[in-house]
């Protein structure tokens, strides 16, 4: 049986775990910032829904991949403090995740925005 309760403690758990990512990591709340970034040019610029149905995809994976990526380094940080090879690599390899992601986005960003801001240029002119 499904127990309420536990269900309102784990939301309470993962609301507050998104606070935190938002009031401590700077990464974090830049995302965060060009995801309102993102939103806002596509309203001016008018996308059509099934763009803004990637963007949307695109910064909610963005913003799950850092917070995993925190996950991460924290978990290991938890674990020692001291300098270690294996945990050197697994903060580099989850940094690069989100790296690789970022690059990914970025070049989404640009096929589905750079048309519509040079159309609106070139209607200016």
């Amino acid at each position: 049986m499904i127990s309420l309760k536990k269900s309102a403690k784990s939301f309470t758990n993962a609301w507050f775990g998104l606070v935190w990512a938002l009031k401590t990591q700077n990464n974090f709340r830049l995302h965060f910032l060009l995801a309102l970034t993102a939103v806002a040019l596509g309203f001016i610029l008018n996308i059509s829904v099934f763009e803004f149905l990637i963007i949307a995809t695109f910064i909610t994976l963005g913003l799950v991949i850092e917070m995993i990526n925190t996950a991460i380094e924290k978990t290991n940080d938890a674990i020692t403090t001291d300098w270690r090879q294996e945990i050197k690599l697994a903060k580099d390899v989850s940094a690069g995740a989100m790296l690789v992601f970022s690059i990914c986005s970025l070049i989404s960003a640009g096929i589905i925005f750079l048309p519509k801001i040079y159309n609106l240029i070139i209607s200016w002119l």
